[in-house]
């Protein structure tokens, strides 16, 4: 289980534009990594939108936002024409990124069990440090929490 302080894992992610990138291809600015279910369900639509409507503020604080779900580049690419985002998303097919910083879970609905993406945020630092996890995240106000942790780094 990652902690505040420790070095951010430096898995590859598959961004929607079909290049990858590793963790620390941000290294020397802070990053915003947040982990999602699923594009076009509600609440994670609704995060993606918040996320992308604060994009101007915090790319002025100098931050980069990633969004990390299973589906695929080509979902990605719909997902956020569709909603007019502005935040990179990143595609996890084979759980590396998710198991790096423990997010692949096992979830339970109506009693059946399965694994999934849980809801969680973490804030790197320009040293390539996790200043900030929030888990369990509840998306009514969380990129503005997020926002304003990331300008006071």
């Amino acid at each position: 289980m990652l902690n505040e302080g420790d070095s951010a894992p430096d898995p590859t992610l598959l961004m929607a534009d079909g290049t990858e990138k590793p963790v620390s291809a941000w290294a020397g600015k802070p990053l915003v990594l947040y982990f999602y279910p699923k594009d076009d369900t509600p609440g994670c639509t609704t995060e993606a939108k918040d996320f992308s409507a604060l994009g101007a503020e915090f790319a002025a604080a100098g931050v980069a936002v990633v969004g990390v779900s299973k589906d695929p580049s080509a979902k990605h690419q719909k997902f956020a024409a569709k909603h007019g985002l502005t935040i990179d998303l990143a595609t996890d097919a084979d759980d590396s990124v998710c198991e790096a910083f423990g997010t692949w879970v096992e979830k339970s609905l109506y009693g059946r069990k399965y694994m999934g993406i849980d809801r969680a945020t973490f804030l790197i630092d320009a040293d390539g440090r996790i200043a900030r996890i929030w888990r369990k995240v509840k998306v009514a106000g969380h990129a503005r929490q997020v926002l304003e942790a990331a300008q006071g780094l």
